[in-house]
Parts: C-alpha cells; structure tokens; sequence
C-alpha cells in the first residue's frame, strides 16, 4: 500500500498547486468532451504512444478550470502497478486525503486499465457503487480489452473513442504553424509534410529527424512492447517471435494482399493460427485489414483482404529511391484516411481506398506516374461521376468517359479534405 500512496502522490500534482498539462489540440478531443457531463465511463483506446495519457491530463486542467476540486481529481497509471486494484487505489486515497467518496464529486482517471486482471468486473463494482459521485476516465493500449472482455459487463455504461496518430493538420499544430492562404506557402508545407512522414504520426517524434533515434523509438517503446508483453499476456502464443516475423512482413512491405493459406505455409503454421495472429496484430493496433469493396456484405466478408501496418518500416522512410518513396507514400495515406476498403476486380483494375459513407468516393494514391485505368474501371462499375487521385505534388482535373478526376497533391487535400468528401 506504500507504494500505491507515493504513486499518488506523484501522479497528481494539482493536489499540491497549479497544475498545466502539455496538451496540444487534437481533434479527437471536442467529442470526447461532449461527453464528459454524461454519467458514463469515457474509455481512450488506441496504439502506444498517441496521447491518450496528454488526453487525460487535458480533462484534468479543463476540470480545474472549471473550478472543480483539485482534491476530488484521483489519477492512476497501471503502466507499472498491474498488482494494484481500483478498491485499493480509492482506500488509499481515502485515507491519505481524509476523504468519503460516497460524499462530494470526483473524478476518477485510470491509465493503462488492460493490465489490471478481470478489470471490466471491478470497474463495474465501482461504477455501480460510486457511480452518482464520480466521473471515471479510462485508457487502455489494445481495442480488445474494451471489445472482446468488457462489452457485456459494461453494457451501456461505457462509451470508447479511439485515439489516433497525429494528422498532418495536427502535426502542423504540433509544430505551432499555420500557413494561409495555402497557394502562397506550398513549398513549406510540402517539406513538412515530409518532416511529418518521419514521425509516423507519433507526437514525441516531431521534429526527431536521427535515423537510429526513430528506429529505437518505434521498436523498444512500441513495437516490441505490444508483440513481447502486451499481446502474450493476453493470448497462448508459444512464440511471440512469429508476431513480430509477421508485422516485419507488411512493415517492409506494406499493402499486400493476403492469401492466409499461402502465408502459413511460408511460416510453417495452420491456417487458422495465422489468422488468429493478424486479429491479435489488429486489436493492438499494428495492423489495418481492408477489405475489397462491394454493395454485398457478404461478398465483402469472402474475399481476399489487405493488410497495411500502422507503422512502417525505419529504413523503408529513410531510402530515397522512388519504389520505397512510393510505398511509404501509400502506406501513409491508407492509414490518414483511415481506410476500410480498397477494390480490386478479375481484371486486376485496382482502386487504393475507397469510401463509402455517405456517398461512394474512389482514391487513388500516386506518387510518381498518374494513371486512371483503375479509377475509371472503378468508376464505371459503380456508376460514380467522381474520383480522386492523391499525388505528391501534382494537381489536375482530368475529364474521362465516366466522370471527372480530381488530381490533388496529398499535403493539401489533409488540409482541404471536406471539399472532396473526405470524412475521418
């Protein structure tokens, strides 16, 4: 109990003076706060080292402002006391501040909750003991520790909202810029729409630009993290090392389309166990699986899909040739747009990204040479008149059989994406 009472301590800061969090705007961040008044617990999920600890401490100042007691504001980290319990945290706290939190209002923040045993069971004993007097904030570094174990016990009590990488309109933030009218300054924001590829989207690497200092940081504080003790303390893997033979597979190549019976037997595995480990990959955050459009959700479901990490291998950003500039490029777009789907035919005519909202919108992404045969067969099928190719810094409007293509260069449709229909 020791150690719980001087992690308190430490942790909340605002409990002795004024207290600022570093939070830099995130988009994310006015949903979340819409829901902060409504009983229900707020869970941040999402992949190590976004922010969702920065979201966190944000509500805190936000709280503060707000004039609620800094006193009633309880924040805990899991990240290394997954021996401690929720029940315990409270005592402690009862006892160390001289409080009754049956009495007043508080705010409860609990960071990294997947590492605590059976949570979701002891969460709701709190929740519906303590629920009329307390706010509670959770995080948690894999979507299942929400989806697979807590949906039942924490039925309408929960909501969840996953924190993503810095867009590039966030890096830009990050970065304390804001270049207007964007026609004038297209030559700075093209170079840091370079300097954002480097940081994969992760905030503590803006302005990182080392080689070796990237590479440690995505392998030893993430990477390996989630494949050697996040992912085993979850599932019966006898050999993590085939989680990260796997990731290594789409990090160096990204955007394959997979046949699962054909990677197991490249790895020596059934079937079943490969598909079992790229869920695993993907309820941690280190894989995207498309899927091949189509108005059938069941011919969706039944074929082939494709995998994208979300980060990418070091050396593959740092070469300079135009294959590894080109995947780098795809690899990155996919995941800004938080793509679901891409389409490929019998023909092989192939579109990158499709969305399909509110209305169908078919992209291509193009880093070097711009052709139109899969965007137009695309086109064609579904009866769409418009289609959209990304490229690095062509602009053009190109009129075909089936409709108009628009040609945008990619850095300034992340900063122009309502005008073409893009929705995040």
């Amino acid at each position: 109990m020791t150690e719980i009472k001087e992690k308190l301590q430490d942790s909340n800061p605002w409990w002795k003076g004024a207290f600022t969090s570093a939070f830099k705007e995130r988009e994310i961040y006015p949903k979340i706060k819409k829901f902060l008044r409504m009983p229900q617990i707020i869970a941040l999920t999402g992949l190590r080292r976004v922010g969702k600890t920065t979201i966190m401490l944000k509500i805190v100042e936000d709280a503060l402002k707000d004039n609620f007691d800094p006193k009633h504001i309880i924040y805990f980290s899991f990240d290394d006391s997954k021996e401690a319990d929720f029940r315990q945290i409270l005592s402690e706290y009862e006892k160390l501040m001289e409080k009754n939190i049956r009495e007043g209002n508080y705010l409860l923040l609990f960071d990294e909750v997947q590492k605590v045993d059976n949570w979701q069971e002891k969460m709701k004993i709190i929740y519906d003991n303590f629920g009329k007097n307390v706010k509670i904030i959770l995080s948690g570094s894999e979507s299942l520790f929400i989806r697979k174990r807590a949906k039942e016990s924490l039925a309408g009590r929960i909501f969840e909202f996953k924190v993503e990488p810095l867009t590039f309109k966030e890096f830009l933030v990050f970065r304390g810029v804001s270049y207007q009218p964007i026609g004038l300054y297209e030559k700075e924001l093209r170079n840091l729409f370079d300097d954002f590829i480097l940081t994969m989207g992760f905030p503590e690497l803006y302005g990182v630009k080392d080689k070796e200092t990237i590479r440690k940081y995505i392998k030893d504080g993430i990477v390996d993290k989630i494949i050697y003790k996040d992912i085993p303390r979850l599932f019966s893997i006898d050999d993590p090392s085939i989680l990260e033979s796997l990731i290594n597979i789409f990090t160096e190549e990204p955007g394959q389309i997979i046949d699962l019976s054909e990677l197991g037997k490249s790895l020596g595995l059934s079937r079943q166990t490969i598909s079992n480990y790229l869920s695993y990959l993907e309820q941690s955050f280190l894989l995207r699986k498309l899927y091949n459009f189509s108005r059938n959700r069941r011919k969706i479901e039944r074929k082939l899909k494709k995998y994208y990490p979300t980060i990418i291998s070091v050396n593959l950003v740092f070469r300079d040739d135009d294959t590894s500039r080109s995947k780098v490029f795809e690899w990155l777009l996919v995941n800004e747009l938080d793509a679901e789907f891409f389409w490929r035919d019998s023909y092989k005519n192939e579109v990158d990204v499709v969305k399909a909202e509110e209305k169908i919108l078919a992209m291509e992404i193009k880093y070097g040479k711009i052709e139109t045969t899969g965007i137009s067969a695309f086109m064609r099928k579904f009866k769409v008149i418009h289609g959209l190719i990304l490229s690095y810094e062509k602009q053009d409007k190109i009129n075909v059989k089936e409709g108009v293509i628009d040609i945008v260069p990619a850095w300034k449709f992340l900063m122009t994406s309502d005008t073409y229909s893009k929705t995040k």
